[in-house]
């Protein structure tokens, strides 16, 4: 009898019970008959616990994707990145080599980029990136490859970065892409969101929120009542998580 070999997978983050990885890999292991391979959250109160996780499961430990808020601080444990993490300055994805080496991977903006594509129309041509933490990164990244300019709203005060007080209607006027980075909004915290004029949105506008829990935040309730085009952030999740599934695998 052959013997079924384990392989662990999982999600490392922060409060993360409410995560959309381990339901979708649980799923995706039992359709696809993948026998030995699990899925479980590395929920940390501090990013220091991360080398324990590994040496715990050095030899069953085979991928882990990696959540809010510790998407650049990972990149300290690693032994190498890949060359768009490297550029983009923000891991999603990990990969556990044979030799059992760490190398970051970012798989965030290709499924950001792939999610956004067909909503593209010749008016969008440039967007707002509210929040700057390591979820923007990846989305930066992408708009770079699209051909988008964008400018990150922040209430931090760096290179490319507006104040959220610098919102009005002229800025709506240039700028038909406004996407949602930071967590407000996310379940239980519904009634949040992010504090901009939604009276300037219109139906040249795409409203794009990468929280997917409320599927509808009021975010883009708002957005869409102005006409705008909506989208939140499931589909980037399922693409991300398909190609994280690649690299672990390839």
């Amino acid at each position: 009898m052959s013997t079924v070999h384990k392989k662990r997978f999982g999600l490392l983050g922060k409060n993360i019970s409410y995560s959309f990885s381990r339901g979708y890999f649980a799923e995706k292991f039992k359709e696809g008959n993948y026998d030995g391979c699990s899925y479980e959250n590395f929920d940390l109160a501090e990013i220091t616990s991360f080398p324990e996780i590994i040496s715990n499961g050095k030899e069953e430990i085979k991928g882990i994707n990696v959540t809010i808020p510790y998407k650049e601080a990972v990149i300290f444990y690693l032994d190498k990145l890949s060359k768009k993490a490297a550029k983009i300055g923000a891991v999603n994805t990990i990969k556990i080599t044979k030799k059992g080496k760490l190398k970051g991977y970012n798989t965030d903006y290709y499924g950001f980029k792939k999610s956004l594509q067909p909503m593209l129309k010749p008016q969008h041509k440039k967007a707002l990136i509210l929040g700057t933490g390591g979820a923007s990164k990846g989305v930066a990244f992408a708009l770079g490859e699209l051909g988008i300019d964008y400018t990150f709203v922040s209430r931090n005060n760096k290179d490319n970065t507006i104040d959220y007080s610098q919102l009005n209607e002229d800025v709506f006027k240039h700028y038909h892409i406004i996407i949602n980075c930071t967590p407000v909004g996310t379940s239980p915290d519904i009634d949040a969101c992010p504090d901009i004029p939604y009276e300037y949105f219109t139906s040249e506008h795409i409203a794009y929120d990468l929280i997917y829990n409320p599927a509808e935040t009021k975010f883009l309730q708002q957005a869409k009542e102005k006409g705008a085009q909506i989208k939140n952030g499931l589909r980037m999740l399922e693409l991300q998580a398909e190609k994280s599934w690649e690299i672990w695998n390839k």
